[in-house]
This record gives structure tokens, C-alpha cells and sequence, in this order.
């Protein structure tokens, strides 16, 4: 594949220094492009664990960008139980169509993500980190972003070609300066969380989440393993919960060991949150992209915040990047509020579903509820509607203006829990085991995908007439790969349901683009351009 050209202009502004920051600006370097990386605190707060749970569509995004050992550090786990009060209902595990090493999820403290994160920013030149610069204004023109940012010295200006805001669910000032509305709604009921570092065997592996427990009656609790023998525990808990009164009179203990027994433990962290549901009305102003939770805000149940601001992170990354080269038209961005809005449009109906089923919002809802839970016992068809969170999985772009559906291959809908849906044009492509000759080092496809657009051809096809249709069609980075070549035990061509006389066009972010039938001097090329966002 093409390397990439340099870039002279002037940097892209992150502004926010947490995950999803961080993976803008670690991905935007990746691309060759500079990057200013502000966050208004004078360093980063390493306390608790926040965000844990990190989907296997992220890890990969990780790994692609030097932060491989947070899947190494993380703590593995495939199987969520669900009980009610103390019969277990069901438990189910992750499939994966393309067999990939990395595992479905694991947990690691956000904090400690950051850490690994941060190593990464050091590494790469092309990023300046500077903490302490709040920004207090934002102008923009046809050609940059100019962000003032009050610091310990004084007022400072930052010139740049683009801006990403990443400044989290805190991020009401820039959100402000931006013009954007963030309309939703706040949930009534608080959530305890404590992070203890306990010895529970058989519990290392498993996500367990308890309807109505003795320990909790009328309402909630759920249990993640971590790394490091700690467990995080989440409590539902009423609105007038008092954290302090129940650790000084001994409750907050006895909840603990309602659950743990007679073990020592030790308290590594905790906190009470109240849970949000808002979105951005815009999540494209100008030359400012909104990303993660300065975007949207979702209830934790399923682990749809963060995992959803890395995929933010990355649709922005490789746009923004393909703009600034000359690779794209600046209309490309446009995608980004499409694609992303939608995405996260789908994690509040979503979470909202998830919401509704464990903090009934009239009696009537809670009634019908317990029905659907005592049936649960003995009924697969009340399991199914027993909502103890759908977890976070990569969105489908089928509806994008940069996707060319295919008849042929029709979106089946959102899939089963834990299921991936059938692989068609605007889905991620399955990770799977690949083998390339001049690059022996590489061991799975999405290793290939990010060094820009990637053609796969099926038997039947001149993949010499591929290539030049792809150079005549676009400057940016792109290779051409016959399948039978690089898929020696046929995992991914089984994953994909490929057909002979195809050509898979993949973006750089994994999705697939187009499936175009036959040999592709018609077909291939206005799909190529549609990618790139150029009008049709």
C-alpha cells in the first residue's frame, strides 16, 4: 500500500486528554497529521475505575495505535449471568463470525487504560500535550479553527485546521461555545459503585448482574470481574442515598458482605452517579467534529460510552485525515454527524430499553416486569425480554451515504444479544487470521484495513483491472488482495459468505463500503467515489 504523503498544513486541536481524546490524536498521528492535544486540568486524575469494560472492536483500534497491552492487561471475560432473587435465569457468550485472537471484551480500569494510552503520546512526535489550557472561546473561518485557552500564564491561542471536541460529559462550556443543543434526560434513581479487591474464586471470568436479590430487594445489582482480584459492584440504589451514612454506620459493609461472605476485602474505590441519556443535535459544527461523551451520554449497562467514543474517535480520525491530504473532498465530513448521530441515536434507544426494564417508571411497568421475570424461570420466550444491558457492539452503516447496498445481501436488523449481524455492506468486517507474503509479521485482517481503502477479490475476478480502476479513481492509499491468497484456512471467506466474481471494498475503518459483482470497471468506481464523498 501507498505510504503516506507528508502533511504541511497546520495541526488538528483535540481538545479533552481522556480515552476518546487520546485515540483521536494517536489515530490522526498514525495518518501523519499533527496534532495539538489541550485538556483544561493541570494533569490527568488517576482515580478509580470508571469505564471498565473494553469491546474487542476497540482493543483492535488500540493495538493499531501502540496500546496493545491494554488487551494484554485487561482481564478476559465471555459469559454473562443473569438471576432473579436467587434462581440463575440464563447465561449467554459472545460468538465471533471471523474466529479473532482478540478476546470479546475485557475489563481494565479506565484509569489504567489512560496509563497505556498515554505511553503512546509520549512515543509519537507528531502530538503536543498540553494540560492546563482551558478553552474559553472558538472562531472559526473557511480554512481554520482558532481556540483561545486560558492557562497559568496567561491567554493562548491555538491555530488549527480542524478541531475535535472530546472534552467529556463535563463538557457543557464547549458544548456552549459551539452553539449545539444536548437535549435528554436524567434518571431519577443513583447508582452505587464500589471497586473492592476480594479472593472469589469462579467469579474471574463472568459478568453477573441480580434482579430483586435478598441483599438488594426491589432492585438491582451487578458484578464485573478486574484484573488484580477486584471486583467493580454496581448497587441500584434509591434517589436520597447517603454514601457517608452508610459507610459510618456499618451498612455499606454489610452490603458488601451480602455478596462476598465472611472474606476479607479491601475497598480499592468508590462512588454514587446519577445516569444520563443526551445527544448532540450536531455532532459536526463547522470544522469542529463532537466526539464521545461530549456527544452523547448513555447509561453504563452494557458498556456503550466509551466503546462508542473510540468508534467516534476513529470515524473522525480517518475522514479528517483523508481531508487534509487531498484524498477526500471536505463534504466527506459530513458523514461523520450521519454515521455517528445514528450510532448513537441506536445506544440511547438502546440503553433507554435497558433503563425502562430495571427502574420501572410506574407500577403498572414494574408489575408487568416481575411477570416477565418469574416467567423467565421456565419460559425461553420471557428470557428473551429480560434486559440486563445489550452490550456495546460496532454499528452498521447501512443506511450511510457512503455505503453501496447491495440487493442481494439485505441488513437483517439489529442480531440476537451477543451476536454479530450478517456481514453486508456498511458492517464491520469480521477480524480473522490473514496471511500476506511481504508482511509476515501481520496476522489478521484489521492489521490490513487502516493503511487506507482495501480491495478483496473472490475467484473470477482481474484484480489487475481492480488495481487500475482504484489508481485511476483516487490518489489516496489503497491495495488490491485476492482472498484465496491471504485466507489460507478459508475463515474469512466462510465469515463473509463470499461469492465468486467479487470485489469487497473496505474504508479504512473496517466497514465494508461495497460488494461489487463481476469485473468492476462499471460498478467499482462510483463506489469508490461514494466512499470518498464525492457527489454522485
Amino acid at each position: 500500500m501507498d505510504s503516506f504523503p507528508a502533511y504541511g498544513g497546520p495541526p488538528v486541536a483535540v481538545v479533552g486528554n481522556g480515552p476518546v481524546g487520546q485515540t483521536t490524536a494517536l489515530l490522526l498521528a498514525r495518518w501523519g497529521i499533527p496534532v495539538v492535544l489541550l485538556d483544561a486540568r493541570p494533569e490527568r486524575d488517576a482515580v478509580g475505575s470508571k469505564a471498565i469494560c473494553q469491546q474487542r472492536d476497540v482493543l483492535d483500534v488500540w493495538a493499531a495505535v501502540g496500546a496493545g497491552r491494554i488487551a494484554e492487561e485487561g482481564l478476559t471475560w465471555d459469559t454473562a449471568r443473569t438471576f432473579h432473587r436467587d434462581r440463575e435465569l440464563f447465561s449467554w457468550s459472545f460468538t465471533d463470525r471471523g474466529h479473532s485472537p482478540l478476546p470479546p471484551f475485557v475489563n481494565l480500569s479506565q484509569c489504567r487504560s489512560e496509563q497505556i494510552l498515554d505511553e503512546a503520546l509520549a512515543a509519537e512526535p507528531r502530538i503536543d500535550v498540553r494540560w492546563g489550557h482551558e478553552v474559553t472561546a472558538i472562531g472559526q473561518d473557511d480554512r481554520t479553527v482558532l481556540l483561545t485557552c486560558a492557562t497559568a500564564a496567561g491567554e493562548v491561542r491555538v491555530e488549527a485546521a480542524y478541531a475535535v471536541a472530546a472534552a467529556g460529559a463535563r463538557g457543557d462550556r464547549i458544548r456552549d461555545l459551539l452553539g449545539v443543543d444536548f437535549a435528554g434526560h436524567s434518571f431519577d434513581d443513583r447508582f452505587l459503585i464500589c471497586d473492592i479487591r476480594a479472593d472469589l474464586p469462579g467469579w474471574e471470568t463472568e459478568r453477573r448482574f441480580h434482579f430483586d436479590p435478598e441483599w438488594n430487594p426491589g432492585r438491582q445489582v451487578l458484578i464485573h470481574p478486574c484484573p488484580d482480584s477486584t471486583f467493580r459492584i454496581d448497587w441500584q440504589v434509591p434517589a436520597d442515598f447517603d454514601l457517608d451514612a452508610e459507610d459510618a454506620d456499618g451498612r455499606l459493609d454489610a452490603r458488601i458482605r451480602a455478596i462476598i461472605g465472611d472474606r476479607a476485602y479491601e475497598i480499592v474505590w468508590r462512588s454514587v452517579y446519577r445516569f444520563h441519556s443526551r445527544c448532540v443535535d450536531r455532532m459536526r459544527v463547522g470544522r469542529v467534529l463532537l466526539a464521545g461523551d461530549c456527544a452523547h451520554l448513555v447509561a453504563p449497562f452494557g458498556a456503550r460510552g466509551l466503546n462508542s467514543g473510540v468508534a467516534d474517535a476513529e470515524n473522525a480520525a480517518w475522514k479528517l485525515a483523508f481531508v487534509l491530504h487531498g484524498w477526500a473532498p471536505e463534504e466527506l465530513l459530513d458523514s461523520y454527524h450521519h454515521e455517528r448521530s445514528a450510532a448513537a441515536r441506536e445506544n440511547l434507544a438502546v440503553t433507554g430499553d435497558t433503563m425502562r426494564f430495571l427502574v420501572p417508571r410506574t407500577e403498572d411497568e414494574r408489575r408487568a416486569r416481575e411477570r416477565v421475570l418469574e416467567q423467565a424461570r421456565d419460559d425461553a420466550e420471557a428470557r428473551a425480554r429480560v434486559d440486563s444491558g445489550r452490550f456495546a457492539e460496532p454499528y452498521w452503516y447501512v443506511d450511510s451515504p457512503l455505503t453501496t447496498t447491495d440487493p442481494d445481501r439485505p441488513f437483517g436488523g439489529r442480531p440476537p444479544r451477543g451476536e454479530m449481524p450478517t456481514v453486508v455492506p456498511g458492517v464491520l468486517i469480521p477480524d480473522a487470521p490473514v496471511a500476506v507474503a511481504e508482511r509476515p509479521g501481520l496476522t489478521r485482517l484489521r492489521q490490513l484495513v487502516r493503511d487506507g481503502l482495501l480491495a478483496l477479490t473472490t475467484t473470477g475476478v482481474d484484480t489487475a483491472e481492480v488495481g487500475r480502476v482504484l489508481a485511476e479513481t483516487t490518489d489516496a492509499p489503497r491495495r488490491v488482495l485476492r482472498l484465496a491468497d491471504i485466507d489460507e484456512h478459508g475463515t474469512l471467506t466462510t465469515a463473509l459468505n463470499t461469492r465468486p466474481s467479487e470485489t469487497w471494498l473496505l474504508r479504512p475503518d473496517g466497514h465494508i463500503a461495497a460488494v461489487v459483482p463481476s469485473n468492476p470497471a462499471d460498478a467499482l468506481a462510483p463506489a469508490v467515489r461514494r466512499v470518498l464523498g464525492h457527489a454522485h
